[in-house]
């Protein structure tokens, strides 16, 4: 295996509070901040901008491939191997075309604030494909904060909506991105340690390339116009959100122990929301701040109760 800047392999027990875990926590809380602005912004560039929101799911992952090809070429990285291309696709399927087209079509009608309703959900979804794939097992305690911290997060992202109501097409949409992107999540913070993080989520974007492309150019075929804002809010989700974002966010993964970084997502929608009443006027009371503390506690509990091996 070719060692790379960005590749990290465990050679020994992570123990709990060891520099291992805090650097994982560090990165994957980088992530998170770069994703953060991803609800608000896709709401912005779908719903104020008046950009199609096929254009936007799509288009933004052809730019994010444009940027990940020169990094590929300009550093001569190896190509992935055997297997590694099905994991590479799964990564792609999940994070790179599900949960970026589910998300732009939901937003369109559904708030930023309900968007991080359902959205909320990622991380237990991802600790649990985590699970699933890699082989990590939490201890009883750790699933008891997830699913406390979840819960938290669901009730302060429904008071700040103003409720689910009945389950609509943009639910439905939303909860088939969460499963998206736990799947792209789990597989590529794996394949991370093979690869590289950044070389991970590049050669994702690669893949991808194609189909997005067709996708773009179908969205395109009556003309695309937006405001000013709309284009800005697509630059940063094709740039950070689809790019640069996932060299902290995998990195932090590929460090682990997994289960335990994806519970950083636990903030995010308090990142969102806050992000939401700056861009888009959405009012903050004590709601909010109550709401946030108890998901912050609530992550940082299931992070000491993190899987031990």
């Amino acid at each position: 295996m070719n060692q790379h800047d960005s590749a990290t392999v465990q050679r020994r027990p992570v123990i709990p509070g060891s520099p291992i875990v805090r650097s994982g926590l560090l990165w994957g809380l980088l992530g998170v901040l770069a994703f953060s602005f991803t609800v608000p912004f896709t709401r912005v560039a779908v719903a104020g901008g008046g950009l199609p929101p096929l254009f936007v799911g799509a288009g933004r992952a052809v730019v994010a491939a444009a940027l990940a090809a020169i990094a590929l070429f300009a550093t001569r990285q190896a190509l992935p191997r055997g297997r590694q291309w099905v994991r590479v696709g799964v990564v792609a399927l999940g994070v790179v075309i599900g949960f970026p087209v589910l998300t732009s079509f939901a937003l369109t009608t559904a708030s930023a604030s309900h968007g991080a309703v359902v959205i909320a959900l990622l991380p237990a979804a991802t600790a649990v494909a985590a699970v699933w794939r890699v082989g990590e097992r939490p201890r009883p305690a750790f699933w008891g904060a997830a699913a406390v911290g979840a819960v938290c997060a669901v009730v302060f992202a429904v008071l700040q909506g103003g409720g689910l109501g009945t389950l609509r097409a943009s639910d439905l949409l939303l909860f088939g991105a969460v499963v998206a992107a736990a799947i792209g999540y789990a597989e590529g913070g794996l394949l991370s340690r093979e690869l590289g993080a950044w070389q991970t989520i590049s050669w994702a974007l690669v893949v991808a390339a194609p189909v997005m492309l067709v996708l773009t150019a179908l969205s395109t075929r009556g003309g695309v116009s937006g405001t000013a804002s709309g284009w800005w809010a697509f630059a940063y989700l094709g740039v950070v959100s689809m790019f640069l974002g996932f060299f902290a966010w995998y990195r932090g993964l590929a460090i682990g122990p997994m289960a335990t970084v994806s519970q950083v997502q636990l903030v995010q929608p308090v990142f969102g929301i806050a992000w939401a009443a700056v861009l888009l006027g959405e009012s903050v009371g004590w709601s909010t701040v109550l709401g946030g503390l108890a998901v912050i506690a609530s992550a940082a509990l299931a992070v000491r109760t993190r899987s031990g091996r």
